[in-house]
């Protein structure tokens, strides 16, 4: 059957006929051992295809070269052990249909020196790059020889691997650190002039060419606007943009537009909540109307309808939905089934890049089984064993994922939540207006037990006895926590929490103190508020640096509210006690490194975030009624069999709980947890 939907209409792309007109662009999960794509990798990539996507592109840039060290998971394209893992991966995705490329890169100064082999890194001019803070040597002509035949050579083997094109890497990296006027200081024929700017390129476009031909696709995924003063300018970039497309050197343009030499400048390139959607779109329209050219993008397009619209407009030939497909790899598939209401929705968290860029691999804020491919589904089937009645306490993030993962199993699932409402932490969260998106957490949720029939009684304050009455097979304690006060000699009943300035139930005073030594966005959330609220605020913690939680693109909004709100970051320094004197109250400062050093502060409130106590009190009272005592098997859990002991002949249930109801963590773990402990039952 046809569709006139624009997504859904095939993409003539030289030979390749791509099926639809969307993609997942160039990223780098770290979910690479050894530098190869093993069966995690494959089977992340697999999962796309499997919800029909047309073109997936593997790697965040795969590295070239020796002295290109892997800066965060990249794969190696220099090594030949490469050839039979990306072939496992090509084949999995070539079975649904989809087409798969790679990116490639020498990352020049995006890395660092001590790495890997310990090979200094290198730029067209040694201009240091924030971020990743080495300092590059000046490309030498050496360099220049052995690098262009490392890409050449990096070429055949994607191309041996059976990979249907490659595109280069030219936002940040070496081959752009060419173009660019800020990283650019040369005098020489690689300096100056355009033409001489984009000699680099040019002698890896021949090389490439020279070694896959003229049939394999290549393309270049290329700043066209850098965006700052010194950098390089929309009307060269877009001239550098026609010169590709008509060198017939390269078969398409991924456009970027921006500088990610920094947390700051990164997240005008990708976006992260609070900002705007799809902010640069407008402007690859402008490059593909000026080129004429095939032109791909993707700068948090996370919704179909956006994604649509680009297409429809002629903005677009292909629409990367990256950390959309992230959230929910199977948005094609719900798209052509009529059930675009039921795609799991991204919302900005940009938990997934925050994991990667603070050396952790990328995991959505909100879907357990990105990543997970080999331990988790996406699609959760019916289970074989007996139907069970279940009782889940809790209608926060954990709560509401096992009532879903249960319910979609088969079993009948009833939800207790003590508020009118669902949401518990995060809708909490959500008080900050720039992380209002993340309530699609809960209402995708919602949605989908109401879609299953699940019940949820709220406004219940369930007691052993209610859970009793309900005859359950299984007991699910998803009560989340209550905030707790930081160690203090004195003063404990002097201090505001953190909840209670997110909530409202408590003003930002005049003159605050806020100690945070959770270091997540709990704290960040609540100073911000008090921030914008017009008080004068000091932020004290005793990290090396504030907020280790929170990875460097979140970092950003926050660090900017703080610069324009004159808050002053103490770090290094514990909260010891609070006195009141008069009607002000005395914050006594000591620190870890010096032990006799002690300072004070006198402000009009003292706000602490530390992380929650569990509510335990229901699941306490019920665990000696259930067959397992509450214990849960975790060897069990994380390699396969019963994870309930059968401790108790005597009880009526199986217990556990899940999320903060067991200790204090983030939305990811209480989610986690939800699915993992939901598909055991």
């Amino acid at each position: 059957m046809t569709s006139n939907d624009p997504l859904l209409q095939p993409y003539q792309l030289k030979h390749l006929t791509l099926k639809n007109r969307v993609m997942s662009t160039s990223h780098e999960p770290a979910y690479s051992e050894d530098g190869m794509p093993k069966q995690r990798y494959r089977l992340y990539h697999a999962e796309k295809a499997k919800g029909g996507m047309a073109l997936t592109m593997t790697a965040g840039s795969a590295i070239v070269s020796r002295d290109s060290p892997a800066a965060f998971g990249n794969l190696h394209v220099y090594d030949d052990r490469i050839v039979p893992w990306l072939a496992e991966l090509a084949d999995a995705c070539h079975e649904h249909d989809c087409k798969v490329m790679i990116q490639i890169t020498h990352l020049g100064r995006r890395t660092g020196w001590n790495k890997a082999d310990w090979l200094p890194v290198l730029s067209a001019s040694p201009v240091r790059e924030p971020a990743h803070r080495a300092f590059p040597k000046t490309i030498e002509d050496w360099d220049i020889e052995r690098i262009v035949a490392d890409y050449a050579s990096a070429a055949q083997r994607c191309q041996a691997a059976g990979l249907d094109g490659i595109e280069f890497e030219s936002y940040g990296h070496l081959m752009d650190g060419f173009w660019s006027p800020a990283t650019n200081h040369r005098d020489d024929e690689f300096g100056g002039s355009l033409d001489n700017r984009l000699r680099f390129t040019n002698l890896v476009l021949d090389a490439v060419r020279a070694s896959v031909g003229e049939k394999f696709v290549v393309g270049i995924r290329m700043v066209a606007d850098e965006d700052f003063e010194k950098g390089l300018s929309k009307q060269e970039g877009i001239e550098i943009a026609g010169r590709l497309a008509n060198s017939g050197k390269v078969d398409f343009l991924n456009i970027i537009r921006g500088s990610i030499e920094s947390d700051a400048a990164l997240t005008k390139v990708i976006p992260v909540a609070g900002m705007r959607s799809s902010p640069h779109l407008d402007f690859a329209g402008e490059v593909r109307a000026a080129t004429k050219f095939p032109t791909f993008h993707a700068a948090r397009i996370s919704d179909v309808a956006t994604a649509r619209h680009a297409i429809a407009t002629g903005k677009l030939d292909m629409v990367g939905m990256t950390r959309a497909h992230i959230a929910d790899p199977h948005i094609i598939k719900k798209v052509m089934e009529g059930r675009e209401h039921e795609i799991r929705p991204c919302v900005g968290a940009t938990y997934c890049l925050d994991r990667i860029y603070e050396g952790g691999e990328a995991l959505c804020v909100h879907n357990a089984a990105t990543g997970r491919e080999a331990e988790i589904p996406h699609i959760i089937v019916k289970t074989e064993g007996p139907k069970q009645k279940i009782v889940v306490i809790g209608a926060g993030a954990g709560g509401l994922e096992v009532a879903r993962v249960a319910a979609e199993r088969g079993h009948k699932v009833t939800v207790l939540e003590a508020s009118s409402q669902a949401g518990g932490q995060i809708r909490l969260a959500t008080q900050n207006p720039r992380r209002k998106e993340l309530i699609g957490i809960i209402d995708w949720r919602l949605a989908e037990l109401a879609r299953l029939g699940v019940e949820i009684r709220y406004d219940t304050w369930a007691e052993k006895d209610d859970v009793l009455a309900l005859s359950p097979d299984v007991v699910v304690v998803a009560t989340g926590g209550l905030p707790q006060n930081p160690p203090l000699t004195a003063g404990d009943n002097l201090v505001t929490s953190s909840w209670d300035i997110m909530a409202g139930s408590v003003k930002p005073a005049e003159n605050v103190l806020l100690y945070d030594d959770n270091g997540g966005h709990q704290g960040m959330g609540a100073a911000e508020l008090i921030a914008n609220a017009g008080s004068k605020l000091e932020l004290v913690s005793p990290e090396r640096f504030f907020a280790p939680e929170m990875g460097g693109m979140n970092h950003v909004p926050y660090m900017r509210a703080f610069q324009e709100k004159g808050v002053t970051i103490t770090i290094n320094t514990r909260l010891r006690s609070v006195r009141r004197e008069g009607n002000q109250l005395v914050a006594e400062l000591a620190s870890d490194f010096a032990d006799g050093w002690r300072g004070e502060r006198r402000v009009d409130q003292v706000v602490v975030e530390h992380g929650t106590l569990p509510l335990d009190d229901l699941y306490l009272s019920l665990k000696p009624l259930s067959k397992n005592v509450g214990a849960v098997d975790y060897e069990r859990l994380v390699s396969g069999g019963d994870i309930f002991p059968k401790r108790n002949p005597e009880g009526g249930f199986v217990l556990f709980r899940i999320g903060d109801a067991v200790a204090s963590r983030n939305i990811h773990a209480a989610i986690y947890d939800g699915i993992r402990f939901g598909l055991r039952i």
